[in-house]
């Protein structure tokens, strides 16, 4: 995964960013999955929302830790991101999954950074590991082709409507 159109982002704010969503993932509630996640988002101001996975017995209900970060943020009134980090306890960067990337992207710039860090990031950069794992991509990278309000269908006037409605009745 290449970063070249993502906005920069100095190392101190990534490994500050990565700590939070590991913060996060030690939050998680997975009694069921046993597969915790986290992230941290980035707004524009500079604060961090972070999220956790939370399991639930019926699997379908289960929030997954990147929508959490947004839905906390934007019930909060925060709009504006340019970063996101997700961890998990894999020894591999996870990335998110489809339905995470839809709600990303209702709420994130094409360009938003991501991270995505293993587990054993934190052994790794304290023993001078320069890669460390992380994969940085961009939004638009991990969902090329997203569908937007630009894929809205026509939309009926009422006249159209009720047009459509008379022809119908009378036929």
């Amino acid at each position: 995964m290449s970063h070249s159109h993502s906005p920069s982002l100095d190392p101190a704010t990534r490994d500050q960013l990565i700590q939070a969503a590991f913060a996060g993932r030690d939050r998680a509630y997975s009694p069921h999955s046993h597969f915790r996640v986290g992230a941290a988002l980035l707004t524009t101001s500079g604060e961090v929302i972070t999220g956790c996975s939370v399991d639930c017995a019926a699997y379908s209900e289960t929030i997954c830790a990147e929508r959490v970060a947004i839905v906390k943020a934007v019930s909060e009134g925060i709009r504006s991101f340019v970063a996101l980090a997700v961890v998990s306890d894999a020894l591999h960067a996870i990335s998110p999954c489809g339905p995470c990337r839809q709600v990303l992207r209702e709420f994130c710039p094409l360009n938003l950074c991501v991270f995505l860090a293993p587990a054993d990031w934190t052994a790794r950069r304290e023993r001078g590991d320069a890669l460390t794992g992380v994969k940085e991509t961009t939004l638009v990278e991990l969902f090329p082709m997203s569908y937007d309000e630009g894929f809205d269908l026509p939309r009926w006037s009422k006249a159209q409507k009720d047009e459509r409605a008379s022809a119908k009745n009378a036929g």
